[in-house]
């Protein structure tokens, strides 16, 4: 039974980071930095390592959201931006929030992975141009994913303290 609410659960997640995806996608950024976002659904992915027992259910959540938010409405090339920034965001979270526990906060892991996110996709855009030059964006878009990091953080923090009230959450550690 235990499985069943878990891949229910796992489930609800990859389905509420899809819309909160779809969402973002309609909304006019106005950033100064071209192809910077809010990095909504990665709401999803902190509260998913922070709910979830196993790192590799969370990794799940990541992978899958990629995928389906790819069919339906991307590209190859946006799998791999999407892939490779995700990746390396969730390992960069994962390590911060083992080796930090204490001192780190889940604001301050979700805006470690919102540039490690930009970092994963650099290091493809680098690989795809064979230029290594377009990684002097990296400033710029670390600045922006910083303050949407922040937010997510923010965001994720205040969910999970209400998660925590519901019994099947209670021991989520923050």
């Amino acid at each position: 039974m235990k499985n069943t609410i878990k891949m229910v659960y796992i489930a609800l997640l990859v389905a509420q980071a899809l819309v909160l995806h779809l969402f973002e996608s309609m909304i006019p950024v106005p950033f100064i930095t071209p192809g910077a976002k809010l990095g909504l659904s990665n709401l999803i992915t902190v509260i998913a390592l922070y709910t979830l027992e196993r790192k590799r259910d969370a990794f799940l959540v990541v992978t899958l959201r990629i995928i389906l938010s790819t069919m339906f409405g991307g590209s190859l090339s946006t799998l791999m931006y999407s892939m490779a920034g995700g990746i390396l965001s969730f390992v960069a979270m994962v390590i911060i929030k083992e080796i930090f526990k204490d001192k780190v906060s889940i604001i301050g892991v979700s805006a470690s992975g919102a540039v490690f996110h930009n970092v994963g996709q650099l290091l493809v855009a680098a690989g795809i141009l064979h230029n290594i030059w377009v990684t002097l964006y990296l400033p710029i878009l670390s600045i922006a994913g910083i303050g949407t990091g922040i937010f997510v953080g923010i965001a994720a923090n205040y969910l999970t303290k209400h998660l925590q009230k519901i019994p099947y959450f209670s021991k989520i550690k923050r």
